[in-house]
């Protein structure tokens, strides 16, 4: 089994803009993709701010990079536990600013941001060795440190190819 993680690089958004900036990377936002390649996971300030599940089948993948993580069935229906745990809870908006500017981490209780929600998932599901990379005492969990620890996991950039039930 196989989820991929999906950064997104395009122009988007003035703060789309300001989070590359400050955070000194081509990435401003990060979405989980389930299996089916259709099924997103995320938050984002500018659909619901929630934590929600989508279908996207209509994308532009010169503005994303994937990153194809194979995991086992139990990793898979761990980070599928989390979402239902998690899903509805809104935007972390100060623990996502405050965590630029202090050196420690800020979280609010039953609030995310994208990068941060999807750390934690990969964490949880013990596809990110916890021991190896302690992301519970990072300050920042922004697009550019999820990165990071991918690129750290040995975890490489591919393309994202949906698959076509209908040929």
């Amino acid at each position: 089994m196989n989820v991929w993680v999906a950064l997104y690089k395009g122009k988007g958004t003035f703060i789309n803009c300001v989070v590359r900036k400050w955070t000194k990377s081509r990435y401003s936002h990060a979405e989980l993709i389930l299996e089916d390649k259709k099924t997103w996971i995320g938050i984002s300030p500018y659909i619901k701010a929630e934590i929600v599940k989508r279908t996207v089948e209509d994308y532009n993948p010169n503005k994303w990079d994937f990153f194809k993580i194979n995991v086992t069935e139990e990793q898979y229906k761990d980070i599928i536990d989390f979402y239902d745990l998690t899903k509805g809870t809104k935007y972390d908006w100060v623990g996502m600013l405050l965590s630029q500017f202090l050196p420690f981490r800020i979280k609010q209780e039953n609030k995310w941001y994208c990068s941060e929600w999807i750390l934690y998932a990969l964490r949880i599901s013990c596809v990110i060795d916890w021991k190896i990379i302690k992301i519970f005492d990072q300050s920042d969990l922004s697009p550019a440190k999820l990165h990071r620890i991918l690129l750290l996991c040995n975890i490489e950039k591919t393309n994202l190819e949906f698959i076509n039930d209908y040929t």
